[in-house]
């Protein structure tokens, strides 16, 4: 299908996009890599008066990596992500997270801030920054505000964004060396949205029993969410294949997703178990016994 009849500007400056998005009252979308709001024109789910093109912003594509943590500039795309060898120790979940993302075309295109506005349930870069405790920097006529990512996700596609604001940036926490995690979701095809996937991280305390567990889920939800009852089975105990089994079992209880044309609830709920099984193994270096 044609897009909706819209004009179309690129500012210079955020100050500019800013104002362009203020002055239309909610008739204007921000636009990057248009990996997900171009099909959402065509099929005329979205149909803006004004489209500003924030592509060539400055500043806001650059990977930072601290004491501080990790920042990603919203004009940061999958690609570069995947390019930066830094990251590889600085924060190996996301890495491992964004080699999931779509297909190569779209990740040379798509952007971290595209993902998070546009908030899919299932995907992969909100799952990360909720699971891991992000922060987002976001600029509007207002001016800028910090908002943490576990309150930013309203809904499926909602969050806290007004029109009139941009996301400039993700802080992650710093990571740990050598700190035990691991990542995995399940598609129809690789490069789909994932039907659930499963991130997970921990650290280890003097004894080596689990401290500080992180458990978050895709797909099973109208957004991304961590299972705090997961993470309080995990604290406190050494790794082990029962202890697995039992993170596994509570993770099938707390979540409920809804049936679909995609999966019953059933089996995503099922499927959720599976994948923590897996990625805790992972982490833990862990054999597990096949299913007889």
């Amino acid at each position: 299908m044609k897009l909706p009849p819209l004009d179309y500007i690129r500012p210079a400056t955020l100050s500019e996009a800013i104002a362009a998005l203020a002055a239309h009252d909610g008739e204007a979308k921000a636009i990057a890599g248009g990996q997900s709001l171009m099909p959402m024109l065509a099929f005329r789910l979205a149909a803006p008066k004004l489209l500003v093109d924030i592509g060539r912003l400055p500043d806001l594509d650059r990977v930072d990596i601290s004491e501080d943590g990790v920042s990603l500039g919203a004009l940061v795309t999958w690609r570069m992500i995947e390019r930066d060898a830094r990251l590889a120790q600085a924060h190996p979940l996301l890495v491992a997270a964004i080699a999931h993302v779509a297909h190569y075309q779209v990740r040379n295109r798509g952007t971290v801030g595209g993902s998070l506005a546009h908030a899919d349930p299932a995907a992969e870069m909100p799952g990360i920054a909720v699971t891991c405790e992000a922060m987002l920097t976001i600029a509007g006529a207002n001016g800028t505000r910090i908002v943490p990512a576990a309150t930013f996700f309203c809904g499926g596609l909602e969050t806290v964004l007004t029109p009139d604001e941009l996301i400039v940036s993700l802080r992650l926490p710093p990571w740990r060396r050598g700190r035990p995690w691991g990542f995995a979701e399940f598609a129809r095809r690789r490069g789909d949205f994932a039907m659930a996937g499963v991130a997970a991280y921990y650290d280890l305390g003097a004894g080596g029993e689990i401290c500080d567990a992180h458990v978050g889920v895709i797909g099973v939800a109208d957004r991304p969410v961590r299972l705090k009852g997961v993470e309080n089975v995990l604290n406190g105990r050494l790794p082990s294949i029962e202890l697995i089994r039992q993170a596994a079992d509570a993770a099938r209880g707390t979540v409920d997703p809804e049936d679909d044309i995609h999966a019953e609830s059933a089996y995503r709920r099922e499927l959720v178990g599976v994948l923590l099984e897996r990625v805790l193994a992972t982490a833990g270096d862990i054999d597990m016994p096949e299913a007889a």
